[in-house]
């Protein structure tokens, strides 16, 4: 399909809306991780955090593609912003006096607010790209610049999150991040072009299971890839190199809190550039949809590799070191390069694989397998840091990579 300017306009709203999400998204994740770490939570009551988190998005995104197909995308995509803004005002109202359990269930709470809000945004942006870009190796340039950009402002969110930790604190730093996205949210309520749908009133909720099986393979191959990355990336190695990098001491806190929080950002950063240049490494311009279906297995196979050296590297090392922190470094970056492009092939082809008249309920499927990855891997990793250490929490992260694989090579084309 040609792209229409109002189209383009569109797209550009509700690109800069989901930018200005992820920025706060990627900086509350980081706040809360780090500010309950140093209030004495074990690695699995800082997972427990997250969990509903996930949970949530789960629910959200098996039920947003009907919601947006009933009620519009714009729709899903306001009310989005605006549970974050009163979950980030929810969170800055936690008592430090209140006991560890009042207040992990609390975060909990607050988070599984977070939970849905994020990914009704991310329901909206992802299926208005397929309603508004142009077909073929445009629509995977589409998808590589979205998913891109807001995996690097996520990055970003990351650093900002420990940078303000750091110097505002906790609960200075939720307030400013709430009345910054409330702004932002009054903006686009206010400038929103036409171009998106507004929504069908028999859209029916039993229309949101797929019956193609690509979808579901791929959905499946989403759920353990994610699964993969978030086992090590939510709890384990943040706590790992907390243990590293800190002496306990206020000064010493600040220090780690900004390296961990700046490696989260490089490593996000890194993510996302690599996704926006996905179509170039893997010449989807000149190469069939079959080859691209081929390579979902092919990458896969490759990320297993990162993880699996790693595994082997820490048996063998012995005791935390700056060497070992540093090949940890080194290999997480890998990861997260070919983990990039993994991610972003299957961003394509989840929109490749739906019609323009099921998307946000194919969108929302798909994505609630990814959200059932995230808590698969949310719930793995603290609980394989505690019981095994680095040793288990990189081995299951090898083990969940190959059974992605193994669901992508179901994969042919239609």
């Amino acid at each position: 399909m040609s792209t229409r300017p109002e189209g383009l306009s569109a797209y550009i709203a509700v690109t800069a809306a989901y930018w200005a999400f992820m920025l706060t998204d990627g900086a509350l994740r980081m706040l809360v991780l780090l500010h309950f770490h140093t209030l004495g939570f074990s690695p699995v009551q800082l997972a427990y955090l997250f969990v509903l988190y996930e949970i949530a998005g789960m629910i959200t995104n098996l039920s947003a593609g009907w919601i947006a197909a009933r009620f519009g995308l714009t729709s899903t995509l306001y009310v989005g912003l605006g549970i974050q803004v009163l979950a980030l005002l929810a969170l800055a109202q936690l008592d430090p006096a209140w006991s560890i359990a009042v207040s992990v269930a609390y975060v909990m709470c607050v988070q599984g607010a977070s939970g849905v809000a994020k990914d009704l945004a991310k329901m909206s942006s992802k299926s208005a790209v397929k309603l508004l870009a142009p077909s073929g190796d445009g629509l995977f340039r589409w998808v590589a610049v979205l998913t891109g950009s807001k995996n690097a402002v996520k990055g970003a969110g990351f650093l900002l999150g420990a940078l303000m930790l750091a110097t505002l604190g906790f609960v200075a730093a939720t307030y400013l991040m709430a009345a910054i996205l409330l702004l932002i949210l009054i903006v686009i309520i206010f400038t929103m072009p036409s171009g998106l749908p507004t929504g069908r009133k028999g859209a029916k909720f039993s229309e949101v299971f797929s019956k193609s099986a690509n979808v579901n393979w791929l959905s499946a191959a989403r759920l353990f890839l994610f699964g993969a990355r978030d086992v090590w990336f939510v709890v384990g190695i943040p706590i790992y190199f907390y243990g590293v990098l800190s002496d306990g001491s206020e000064a010493g806190n600040r220090a780690a809190f900004f390296m961990i929080g700046s490696f989260m950002a490089v490593w996000i950063i890194l993510y996302g550039l690599v996704q926006g240049f996905a179509p170039q490494i893997l010449k989807a311009a000149s190469r069939s949809e079959a080859d691209l279906i081929s390579d979902a297995r092919r990458w896969a196979l490759l990320l297993a590799l990162v993880p699996g050296a790693l595994t082997s590297i820490v048996l063998f090392s012995g005791e935390p070191s700056i060497w070992l922190t540093s090949i940890l470094i080194v290999g997480l970056l890998c990861f997260g390069a070919v983990f990039a492009v993994n991610s972003s092939l299957h961003s394509y082809l989840i929109l490749s694989f739906t019609g323009s008249e099921r998307v946000t309920m194919d969108v929302g499927f798909y994505y609630m397998a990814n959200a059932s990855g995230r808590l698969l891997g949310t719930l793995f990793s603290g609980f394989s840091y505690q019981v095994g250490g680095l040793p288990l929490l990189l081995g299951t992260a090898t083990a969940l990579v190959l059974l992605s694989a193994l669901a992508a090579g179901r994969l042919r084309l239609s």
